[in-house]
């Protein structure tokens, strides 16, 4: 399958910028920042809320032989409270299995005919808001993570981070803002990088956002969306995503780091069901995938390409 190579990882400028647009601003937003839907004399400053879903991405080749495909079962739920509507926090924990499977692969550094099988991830975040003035608001989000496969040992799967940014409301349509990142990896150096907030309504019915994700794709992206009607919204959107983890102890790698990242493009339907409760459809296509593995010293032991692989999802989100 992969072929060796002894050479170290190097993260581009264009995985970096990618990440920070299109990734972490909409997790500083998506937690704190939704506005209770009652009146304010009935409004009970508590919120409960939870989302997930399921994908499956179907099978690709490998450039260095074999294939794989894979599915994706996540939930997260949290309880958030609001001092009014721009000031507030959560703490949210969630929770995300990912099931590889390999096939025709032979050179892994063992006998086992595959990379990994499956990965188990948790999450907890704090999400803070704070509204400075009419127009200003600050966002800090605090999060630890544990990502392993099956066997691995725990202390070695933990990685956590901070990001802290502000925004500005020029108005009812457009908000902006920057932030910065720091968040720690696997064997390697912690990524420091810049954020970057959009919320963008271009008209009535059309808007760009680096809001809330789908909760089935390891996080959300830059989303256009296009408001068919009250119930209907539809959406193209895209992203760079990464998610590395500990491998087994006892594995064909013992305690290495293994890596998938690909660039999803999607296009999504979303029904209202009510305020409070929407369900998505989505598909869409993975581009620039890759799949590595490294020792535990995070040493590249095999890299390999992969094809263009068609991905389907379904996603769900509900606040009480």
């Amino acid at each position: 399958m992969g072929h060796i190579r002894n050479m170290r990882y190097q993260t581009s400028f264009t995985t970096v910028l990618f990440s920070s647009v299109l990734l972490f601003p909409a997790l500083l937003l998506a937690e704190a920042s939704d506005p209770p839907s009652q009146p304010p004399e009935t409004r009970s400053p508590w919120s409960t809320f939870s989302r997930g879903g399921a994908l499956h991405q179907f099978d690709s080749d490998l450039d260095e032989g074999g294939s794989y495909s894979s599915s994706r079962f996540n939930i997260q739920a949290g309880q958030g409270y609001s001092w009014d509507r721009q000031t507030g926090v959560s703490l949210s924990l969630s929770y995300s299995y990912d099931d590889y499977s390999f096939s025709d692969i032979t050179n892994t550094g063992g006998n086992n005919n595959s990379y990994w099988e499956d990965i188990h991830s948790v999450s907890l975040s704090a999400p803070v808001r704070l509204g400075l003035d009419d127009n200003w608001s600050a966002f800090l989000f605090p999060s630890l993570r544990t990502s392993g496969e099956s066997g691995a040992r725990f202390s070695d799967t933990i990685t956590g981070g901070m990001f802290a940014g502000a925004a500005y409301k020029f108005g009812p349509t457009l908000t902006i803002g920057p932030g910065l990142g720091v968040m720690t990896q696997l064997e390697e150096s912690p990524s420091i990088f810049p954020i970057l907030i959009i919320d963008w309504k271009i008209t009535d019915k059309i808007s760009l956002e680096t809001g809330r994700g789908l909760a089935a794709t390891l996080g959300p992206g830059l989303t256009l969306n296009y408001q068919a009607n009250s119930k209907w919204r539809l959406g193209l959107g895209g992203r760079y995503e990464k998610l590395r983890f500990r491998l087994d102890k006892n594995g064909s790698t013992p305690g290495g780091v293994g890596e998938d990242s690909a660039v999803p493009l999607f296009a999504s339907a979303t029904y209202n069901m009510s305020r409070k409760a929407t369900v998505s459809i989505v598909a869409g296509v993975e581009l620039a995938g890759e799949v590595k593995v490294e020792d535990s010293k995070g040493h590249t032991i095999s890299e390999d390409s992969v094809d263009p692989a068609l991905f389907t999802a379904l996603t769900f989100n509900v606040r009480m």
